[in-house]
C-alpha cells in the first residue's frame, strides 16, 4: 500500500468505552507491527482534534492540522472537516462510525445491536447509527467486523452484502500488560473466590436482571455479585429490578482495579442475549478467572468450549452454574486452563494483521 494510511482519531476526544479501547489497541499493534516488519509500506497518520489524550507511537504520526477545529463538534468533524482534509487518503474508522462525503474507507462496525436490540438505545441514537449505516454500508470500500456472527448480522439486516464485510476478531492480550490493583477487595469486604464480577449495565441486551434473580436464590446467598461499571443501584431499581443484599456496586474501576478484581473473583459472568463480540469474557480468560455465559450472539463463537453456558431466561440455571464453578474445584481449573489457552489465540497483533490484509484487497498498491 502507498498511500496515506489515515486513522480516524475522533474517539479520543470521547469518554471512553469499550469500541474504543478496540480501536486504541487495534492502532497500537498497528503500530507495533509496521515498525517490526515489511510489508507494510504506507505512511500511517493518527488524526485527531486534540492531541493532550494521545499515546506516542514509534511510526504513526499523530496529526492535528489546526488547533482552532477543538472548537468545532465531534460530528461536524468527523462528517466535514477530517474528510476534506485527508481527502487524499485512505481513512480507517475503528468506532462503528465514518465519513459519509469520504468513499476510500475501510469502517469497524462492531455489531448490528440498533436493528436487533432497539429498546437498549434512545431513539435519537437508534436513527443516526441506523442512517449512517445505511450509507456506510453501500459507500465506503470495506466493511470490517469483530465476529462472524455480527457478519450475518449486519447481511440480515441491509447494511452491507456479504461479500463486501471482512472478520477480525479482538484481541485480549492487552489485559496481562496491566498491573494488577487490589484495594477493591478490601474496600468491598471481599473474600477472593466468593464473588462473581458481572457489568453494571441497564441496557436491556445485557440482561444483568438475570443475574440479580439468580442471586437472590437461597443457592448464592453466601456469594457476593460485584457489578462494576457506570449503572448505579438506584438505576436498576428504578427500572423495577430488585436488587438483593449481596449485590455490590464497584462503580466504574481502572484498569489495574478490573485485573485486581478478575484475579480474585470465583468467576465472570456474562448473561447478555446478545454480543457482537464478548471482550471482558476473554479478558477473564487470559487472567485464569472461570467464565459463565449465555450461549448468544458472538459468545460461543469467542469462549468456545472454555466456558460454561446458562440459559439467559433462567436464573436457577444461572444459580447452579455458578455454584458449580466456585464449589468443583475439578470443574474449576479446567475451566481456567482451557480458558487460558483459549485467550492466547486472541492477540491484537493477529488482528492488527488481519485488518490491513484485507485492507490491502481495496487498497491499489
Amino acid at each position: 500500500m502507498s498511500r496515506t494510511m489515515a486513522f480516524n482519531g475522533k474517539f479520543f476526544d470521547a469518554p471512553p468505552s469499550g469500541v474504543h479501547r478496540v480501536a486504541e489497541q487495534l492502532i497500537a499493534a498497528t503500530d507495533d507491527l509496521i515498525a517490526e516488519q515489511s510489508g507494510y509500506a504506507a505512511d500511517y497518520a493518527l488524526v485527531v482534534r486534540d492531541r493532550v489524550k494521545v499515546p506516542s507511537y514509534r511510526k504513526i504520526l499523530c496529526v492535528q492540522d489546526n488547533p482552532l477545529i477543538r472548537r468545532i463538534h465531534r460530528i461536524a468533524w468527523e462528517q466535514c472537516y477530517f474528510p476534506l482534509a485527508r481527502r487524499k487518503d485512505f481513512i480507517l474508522n475503528l468506532c462503528n462510525l465514518g465519513p459519509l462525503c469520504h468513499r476510500d474507507c475501510a469502517t469497524l462496525i462492531h455489531d448490528a445491536q440498533v436493528y436487533s436490540t432497539p429498546e437498549s438505545y434512545s431513539l435519537g441514537f437508534r436513527l443516526w447509527y441506523k442512517f449512517l449505516f445505511f450509507f456506510i454500508g453501500r459507500r465506503h470500500k470495506l466493511i470490517v467486523t469483530v465476529s462472524e456472527f455480527s457478519r450475518s448480522e449486519l447481511v440480515r439486516y441491509g447494511v452491507a452484502s456479504a461479500d463486501k464485510i471482512v472478520v477480525v476478531h479482538n484481541g485480549c492480550d492487552h489485559v496481562l500488560q496491566v498491573p494488577p490493583d487490589e484495594r477493591q477487595l478490601a474496600a468491598l469486604k471481599l473474600t477472593p473466590g466468593r464473588f462473581v464480577l458481572a457489568l453494571a449495565n441497564t441496557q436491556k441486551h445485557k440482561n444483568i436482571a438475570i443475574l440479580l434473580k439468580a442471586f437472590a436464590q437461597p443457592e448464592l446467598k453466601d456469594v457476593t455479585l460485584v457489578l462494576f461499571g457506570g449503572a448505579t443501584k438506584a438505576e436498576f431499581e428504578n427500572l423495577g429490578h430488585v436488587v438483593p443484599p449481596n449485590v455490590r456496586f464497584a462503580g466504574r474501576v481502572t484498569d489495574s482495579e478490573l485485573v485486581g478484581l478478575m484475579l480474585n473473583a470465583g468467576a465472570l459472568a456474562f448473561p447478555s442475549l446478545t454480543e457482537g463480540f464478548g471482550l471482558p469474557p476473554l479478558e477473564a480468560m487470559a487472567l485464569g478467572c472461570p467464565v459463565v455465559v449465555a450461549p448468544s450472539g458472538a459468545l460461543p463463537e469467542v469462549c468456545g468450549k472454555a466456558a460454561l453456558y446458562a440459559d439467559p431466561l433462567d436464573p436457577s440455571a444461572w444459580s447452579q452454574t455458578i455454584r458449580t464453578v466456585l464449589d468443583d474445584e475439578a470443574v474449576r481449573q479446567s475451566l481456567v486452563s482451557a480458558g487460558r489457552q483459549r485467550a492466547d489465540s486472541f492477540t491484537w497483533k493477529q488482528a492488527a494483521r488481519n485488518l490491513f490484509e484485507a485492507v490491502k484487497t481495496v487498497v491499489p498498491a
